[in-house]
């Protein structure tokens, strides 16, 4: 890390924020959304006739960062890349801890001066020692004491949580800041670092590994510019905390698509994905993908074997669940000859069947009988040939029910939570859309509530377990 531990800590928990150029025709954005700020928040803007609406919003304007009258943690610069010099040089005098250059049109552009530019504003940073994040980026996310990159994304208790973003787009960095505490991840810190030209992704992996605040590290990148280190502190991140890794630019058409968004350098696909497994890190394919292993891994459980046990509502939805997990690589076998015992006790095989996966619908009612439900839970659990659990609640057939029913749904919910509170083995919900996608998003977030691990597909389940045991395996060096 190039910068000390102590200069990232007063980047990502500042006391005093200056915002330099925001501007009314863009619905001043920054001060819009640090409105949140529990800290000192300042503006500074030389344009008379933006500063009438910015002290009307309540923050007091200057028109130089000299002028503010204390220290200043961190700036957000957003002016023409034409005075951006001027400005940073101002961030050193001045003592500023860390600096976001909001400002694009630099290498990302492919022309000369906007290369100029931006090996003149790396050489500023080095020379103050201001720790630069971007050009080209959104900065720096703390949603816990409202620092944040746009003004959609929550704050305090309902955003803050022990997972940690680190992403080349800003774009990929709010909207994960939006979506993952509504499925149960909220954030400990987050940044956009664009362009990347003083620190890069090394730099805040090494800061956030030894983050107390932060359990899970999840990341979009486009390109690393020293691969050998991201390696190495890739290594020594995930014995210690799960990493997921969400490449940009995999394909040939998305190589060009990353060198004019961050000027990144392409990373042959074979070569990238070998890097990540040796290092322990999951990988990711898109955004949901990467909230859905997320989400997986915050669970804290710890399986290391690949035997799913699968709970059904019909046949037809056991057949679909059975394949969609043993494509993702898990494993239905047969439960232990104890299990089938227990099962005969109070299984209605008529129009079911508990062979794994168990078509339960009406052993359990539609999920209404939880004493037979909180049984077929507890004999998974105690099954040793089966390491992961996943439940399909047939939501497309269940939704009338639910409506009409809530104290059962309730209940239900009850039986589920109770459960994974003592049970070692992870357990996934599958309430699917159907015909009622609002409706399901809406059951879905109590189950979140909860504490569950719900997610609205059997695939997306079966490949967020699989990570989860793969995971697990690494740190025990299974392989």
């Amino acid at each position: 890390m190039s910068f000390t531990r102590a200069q990232f800590e007063r980047a990502f928990n500042p006391r005093v924020v200056a915002v330099v150029g925001d501007k009314m025709l863009n619905g001043f954005h920054w001060l819009r959304a640090l409105q949140s700020f529990t800290g000192t928040l300042y503006s500074v803007q030389i344009d008379p006739r933006e500063i009438p609406a910015i002290e009307a919003l309540g923050v007091r304007n200057f028109t130089s960062l000299q002028e503010i009258p204390e220290p200043v943690d961190y700036v957000i610069v957003a002016v023409p890349r034409q005075v951006v010099t001027r400005v940073l040089d101002d961030c050193v005098k001045k003592g500023v801890g860390a600096a976001t250059l909001f400002t694009a049109g630099f290498a990302e552009t492919g022309e000369a001066e906007g290369l100029r530019l931006e090996q003149e504003i790396a050489a500023i940073a080095r020379r103050g020692n201001l720790l630069l994040v971007g050009p080209n980026c959104m900065g720096i996310a703390n949603l816990g004491i409202g620092l944040r990159n746009a003004a959609s994304q929550p704050v305090g208790d309902a955003g803050a949580g022990p997972v940690a973003f680190l992403g080349q787009s800003g774009t990929h960095t709010i909207n994960f800041c939006l979506r993952a505490p509504a499925r149960g991840a909220g954030i400990s810190k987050a940044v956009s670092f664009g362009n990347a030209v003083v620190c890069e992704a090394s730099d805040y992996l090494e800061y956030l590994r030894d983050d107390p605040a932060t359990g899970v590290i999840a990341m979009y990148l486009e390109g690393v510019r020293d691969g050998r280190r991201f390696f190495d502190v890739l290594r020594e991140t995930t014995p210690r905390k799960p990493v997921v890794v969400w490449k940009g630019g995999l394909t040939a058409a998305g190589e060009r698509a990353i060198l004019s968004h961050t000027a990144a350098l392409a990373t042959p696909a074979a070569v990238w994905n070998g890097m990540i497994r040796q290092a322990g890190a999951a990988s990711a394919d898109g955004l949901e993908e990467l909230i859905d292993i997320v989400g997986a891994l915050q669970t804290g459980k710890s399986a290391t074997g690949f035997r799913a046990g699968l709970i059904a509502m019909t046949g037809g939805l056991s057949v679909a669940i059975t394949d969609a997990f043993t494509r993702a690589g898990l494993e239905v076998p047969l439960l232990s000859e104890s299990s089938y015992q227990k099962l005969h006790e109070f299984f209605d095989v008529v129009g079911g069947s508990f062979r794994n996966p168990l078509d339960a619908g009406n052993t359990i009612g539609m999920g209404f009988r939880t004493d037979n439900l909180e049984r077929l839970l507890d004999v998974l659990d105690a099954d040793e040939g089966i390491d992961v659990i996943a439940f399909d609640l047939g939501s497309g057939l269940a939704f009338e029910l639910w409506r009409e029913q809530p104290a059962g749904f309730a209940a239900m919910l009850d039986v589920l939570t109770a459960f994974n509170q003592r049970s070692a083995k992870p357990l996934a919900s599958i309430v699917e859309p159907a015909h009622e996608d609002a409706e399901a998003a809406q059951m879905r977030a109590q189950f979140t509530q909860r504490g569950l691990f719900t997610l609205p597909s059997t695939e997306r389940a079966a490949v967020a377990l699989r990570k989860l045991v793969e995971y697990q395996r690494f740190r025990r060096g299974l392989g």
